[in-house]
């Protein structure tokens, strides 16, 4: 029978333990200022090209809408409402000629780019000065096919005004001249939830550009997109 192999004494297992707590406590801190960073990094993302009043927008032949559903829970979608009238004064202002409505269409029943067609039309937007983009299934989604599906390189971006940040950085990374519009921004009060989630979605989409390199579920065919005459409003 092998001989007992004697135990650490008692203060070299306390040694031992703090020496791992301490190495998980510093790649604990490490990770917290690395999420900091990147956190500021994307909201920093094209701060002198996110614009608010639309007489200040510089004019572009297409808008790329990021989607959101009509409704929730039953009720009236603020999110979707703001982007919508956001859209159809960028039209009226004559700053666009031609959206790119995209959003997720991944079941039959629900659509998100319809319903933004939909509600654009109702909003004196023309059906032929809208293109649906129905495989944006995320913003990163949206902006590389709004490049290698729909061919544009120039663009103006219109989402929440939260949510610009990060588009602009994912339009970036995929080789977009992008600058964003936001309307008029959902109460506190209403978004809190979906501004905290804007924290880790942010972490999220600097990590698929740089360490993931993450694609989009589809990509699929060229897409010409028909721009539309301001004349023809």
């Amino acid at each position: 029978m092998p001989p007992e192999i004697p135990s650490a004494p008692p203060p070299v297992r306390r040694r031992r333990r703090r020496w791992i707590f301490r190495g998980l406590l510093l790649l604990l801190s490490v990770g917290l200022v690395g999420a900091v960073v990147i956190h500021q990094r994307v909201r920093a993302t094209g701060r002198e090209r996110i614009y608010f009043d639309p007489d200040l927008v510089p004019p572009r032949e297409v808008a790329v809408v990021l989607g959101t559903a009509p409704t929730i829970q039953g009720r009236s979608n603020l999110f979707f409402e703001s982007r919508m009238n956001a859209c159809a004064e960028l039209w009226r202002r004559g700053k666009v000629r031609h959206f790119i409505v995209s959003g997720d269409n991944g079941r039959k029943t629900y659509d998100e780019p319809t319903a933004m067609r939909d509600a654009l039309i109702s909003r004196a937007v023309p059906a032929s000065a809208i293109t649906l983009d129905y495989a944006g299934f995320r913003t990163l989604d949206t902006m590389a096919r709004a490049a290698a599906v729909f061919g544009q390189r120039k663009i103006t971006v219109v989402t929440d005004d939260f949510h610009l940040p990060r588009a602009l950085f994912l339009a970036e990374a995929h080789g977009l001249d992008a600058i964003g519009f936001g309307g008029k921004p959902v109460p506190v009060k209403y978004s809190r939830k979906t501004r905290t989630r804007e924290v880790a979605s942010r972490i999220a989409a600097w990590i698929d550009v740089n360490a993931l390199h993450t694609k989009p579920r589809f990509f699929g065919p060229p897409v010409t997109v028909p721009v539309t005459a301001m004349s023809d409003k």
